[in-house]
């Protein structure tokens, strides 16, 4: 059973930053792709990035393109998303999310191809 804890989340003003984590304790990342997706009340889960662990190649929802950044620490199976001037309609549940294929990470992320899902982190921006 592979477990991907998300921890980070938290409440903050328009323009601050939060780092979220994803780390997993029985699922090594090597040659994976790892995916941050969000849900806010009434909307569908989007996917705003991925990472692939094999050769660190990221992907980046417009959305967040420019404000967010992925990363990975293969010697803690962590991976990162830190947030960078938040705007309230980023407010919303964050989940990480991994499957082992590197086609998983082609833009757009695809929800119903990922197979491990972390718990949440709920984000909350406000105005």
């Amino acid at each position: 059973q592979v477990q991907l804890v998300e921890s980070g989340g938290g409440s903050v003003q328009a323009g601050g930053s939060l780092r979220l984590s994803c780390a997993s304790s029985r699922f090594t990342y090597s040659s994976n792709c790892v995916g941050w997706f969000r849900q806010a009340p009434g909307k569908e889960r989007e996917g705003v990035a991925a990472i692939y662990t094999g050769d660190a190649s990221t992907y980046y929802a417009d959305s967040v393109k420019g404000r967010f950044t992925i990363s990975q620490d293969n010697t803690k199976n962590t991976v990162y998303l830190q947030m960078n001037s938040l705007k309230p309609e980023d407010t919303a549940m964050y989940y990480c999310a991994a499957v082992g294929v590197r086609w998983a990470c082609d833009t757009p992320l695809r929800r119903a191809v990922f197979g491990y899902w972390g718990q949440g982190t709920q984000v909350t921006v406000s105005s």
